[in-house]
C-alpha cells in the first residue's frame, strides 16, 4: 500500500489539507493508516473514491452530516431525495434566469426605442401591443406634488413586489395611471403606479391586461411637463375627432443612467387609446 500524507491526498484530490482534516474531525473521511512510532498518519489511494463520493454529494448541495449518514448507512432513497430537490432547484433557477434574460432584453429594447423616439413634444398615433402589468394603489395622488411624491410612490411598490415574491428586475421603468373618468373630467388624480411584466411569468390574479389599441402618444423629457402635454393631447383628440376608449398610461420609456438635481432622468410617453371614427 503507498502511504499517502495529507498533503500528498490533498493535492492529489485537489481538494485543502484543512477539509481533510475537518473529514477527519467528524469522521467523514479518516486516514487509513497510522505509524505506531511517529504517530504519523497517511492516506491511501483507494480512498480517493470515497472522497469523489463525498464531492459530488456535496455538489448536489446534501450537508456533510446527511453525506456521512448515507455513506454510513449505504441507502440510495437519501440520494434520489436529494436529487429531485436538486432538480426543483435547477428549474427554478432557469425560470429565474429566463426572466432576467426577458428583462435584461426589454430594457435593452427600451433604449433602442428611445434612441429611435420622436423629439420632446411630438404627438404621434401609434399601435401598441396588448400587455400586462403589476399596478398597486399607492394611497397618494401623484398630481399636484413634485418628484418626491413619485419616489414615495416607487418604495410603495417596490415593497408590494418584495411581498408577492417577484423578482425584482421587474421594478424598471414605472409608470402612472389616470383613469379614462378622471382624465375626461380634468380631475388630475392618479395613486396608481405599475410596472409591465411578464404574463407568462406572474400570476394572472397579480396581473392587469392591457389590450391592444391604438394610442395617441406624446413623448416627454421632463417630469415637470407631463400635465401640460396631456392636455395637447387632449386637444389634439379633440381637434381629429377621436374617442377615448380607454385609461391614460403614462410610461417611462427609459430611465437614463444620470442623475440631474439628485432626481432620475426619465423619458416618457404619454399615451391615450383612441377610436379614429
Amino acid at each position: 500500500m503507498e502511504r499517502l500524507s495529507i498533503g500528498q491526498m490533498a493535492e492529489l484530490n485537489h481538494i485543502s489539507k484543512q477539509t481533510l482534516r475537518y473529514y477527519d474531525k467528524i469522521k467523514l473521511l479518516e486516514p487509513y493508516f497510522t505509524d505506531e512510532e511517529t504517530g504519523y498518519r497517511y492516506y491511501d489511494i483507494r480512498q480517493s473514491a470515497r472522497l469523489d463520493i463525498i464531492q459530488y454529494m456535496k455538489s448536489l448541495g446534501m450537508k456533510l452530516k446527511d453525506i456521512k449518514k448515507q455513506l454510513d448507512r449505504n441507502d440510495p432513497s437519501l440520494i434520489k431525495s436529494v436529487l429531485r430537490q436538486k432538480m426543483y432547484q435547477i428549474d427554478e433557477q432557469i425560470c429565474e434566469l429566463e426572466c432576467q434574460k426577458r428583462a435584461v432584453r426589454r430594457t435593452l429594447m427600451c433604449y433602442e426605442r428611445y434612441e429611435a423616439s420622436p423629439r420632446d413634444g411630438t404627438i404621434v398615433l401609434e399601435y401598441i401591443e396588448d400587455r400586462s402589468m403589476y399596478c398597486i394603489d399607492a394611497g397618494i395622488n401623484f398630481y399636484g406634488h413634485g418628484i418626491e411624491v413619485y419616489e414615495k410612490m416607487l418604495r410603495k411598490l417596490k415593497e408590494s413586489l418584495i411581498d408577492d415574491k417577484l423578482p425584482q428586475v421587474y421594478f424598471c421603468n414605472a409608470g402612472t395611471i389616470l383613469r379614462q373618468k378622471n382624465l375626461e373630467q380634468l380631475n388630475f388624480y392618479s395613486s396608481e403606479v405599475f410596472v409591465f411584466v411578464d404574463k407568462d411569468y406572474v400570476p394572472d390574479d397579480l396581473t392587469v391586461s392591457i389590450p391592444a389599441n391604438t394610442y395617441l402618444c406624446i413623448y416627454c423629457d421632463k417630469f415637470e411637463k407631463e400635465k401640460k402635454y396631456i392636455y395637447r393631447l387632449l386637444d389634439a383628440i379633440k381637434e381629429n375627432n377621436y374617442t377615448i376608449v380607454g385609461d391614460y398610461i403614462c410610461e417611462v420609456l427609459v430611465e437614463l443612467p444620470f442623475l440631474a438635481k439628485n432626481e432620475r432622468g426619465m423619458f416618457l410617453r404619454l399615451q391615450i387609446p383612441i377610436r379614429l371614427y
